[in-house]
């Protein structure tokens, strides 16, 4: 098993997570804190089949878990999953260029200023979605290959997406225009050709951006666009983000890394599965704030204090 995507409920006191069988679990962090946790508090409180294929990405609206991946978005009510009601209230896909094909949708970001929903695709296009209407509205194209992440640069009103091509692409969202394309792979302090040229995860922070997949995993100065720090974590990074004044990033080894605005890595704090792909944050609730990371097992990684594993969650 691997699970591809986690999401926090908008409450905070439960997670979700889906995997390569189309799976989505729901586990309850009350009961997987609390003092008195069993090895069964570890466990789903509920498990349903949401998708045909793999599930790579899960989001969190106000009210709603959205699920992705074999080319639709399925939506589901949070207030009915606590209850194990494991029902769709919808179901969309973007107008892709031919019916015969179903892109996989890789990466999902809300755009809160005005309620729509972008879908990084394996049409090479990031398409946009109103999320009331549930009508497309927009296409962002320019990418020569799929497209991996998205992240979201609030201040400016851009989006920022990485693809197979190895661009890091950055949208106007308000004209739906390019306002610059940094292909990573071009600079050599970050360039690894021996691992290829895509760019598998993004971050923002105000006039700073984050990237790695096939090169180095690097921080950016968006206004100079200019590499400021290149990390030497080993290996491809698959998802990384700012907290506080460090950088946590996983990839195809076992390991959380912390790494320093500098460079320096401060940590690797090791994690049950040998490859990882999801690492979310709880930020929606103060009594529940975890990260959860997740990978090639069935299991996912609960860390409480960031240095060390506190326990697991079993999706099986």
């Amino acid at each position: 098993m691997t699970i591809f995507s986690q999401s926090f409920s908008p409450c905070g006191r439960f997670l979700a997570a889906g995997n390569n069988y189309g799976e989505i679990a729901i586990f309850s962090l009350c009961a997987a804190l609390s003092a008195d946790a069993t090895e069964n508090s570890q466990k789903p409180i509920v498990t349903f089949k949401a998708h045909d294929g793999p599930i790579f990405s899960l989001l969190s609206t106000d009210t709603q878990l959205l699920s992705s991946g074999n080319g639709e978005v399925r939506a589901w009510n949070w207030a009915e999953l606590v209850k194990k009601g494991c029902k769709a209230v919808w179901c969309n896909k973007p107008p892709y260029s031919t019916s015969l094909e179903m892109p996989e949708i890789n990466s999902m970001l809300l755009n809160p200023k005005d309620g729509s929903l972008l879908l990084g695709c394996g049409d090479n296009n990031i398409h946009i979605m109103d999320l009331e209407s549930g009508m497309f509205k927009g296409v962002l194209k320019g990418h020569k290959d799929y497209v991996h992440c998205l992240a979201l640069r609030d201040s400016a009103g851009e989006c920022l997406s990485g693809g197979e091509d190895g661009a890091v692409r950055i949208w106007d969202l308000k004209t739906c225009s390019l306002v610059q394309a940094i292909e990573v792979f071009k600079y050599p302090e970050c360039a690894r050709p021996q691992y290829g040229k895509w760019i598998s995860c993004l971050a923002t922070d105000s006039d700073w951006m984050l990237c790695g997949g096939g090169p180095s995993m690097s921080l950016w100065h968006l206004r100079s666009v200019t590499p400021t720090t290149i990390f030497p974590v080993p290996g491809c990074q698959r998802e990384a983000l700012f907290y506080q004044d460090l950088i946590l990033s996983i990839g195809d080894s076992p390991f959380v890394s912390h790494c320093q605005l500098n460079g320096d890595i401060r940590a690797r704090i090791p994690c049950t599965p040998p490859n990882l792909y999801s690492l979310q944050l709880n930020e929606n609730s103060p009594e529940h704030r975890v990260l959860a990371v997740s990978g090639s097992s069935s299991k996912i990684d609960v860390f409480t204090n960031f240095g060390y594993r506190a326990f697991s969650l079993s999706f099986t």
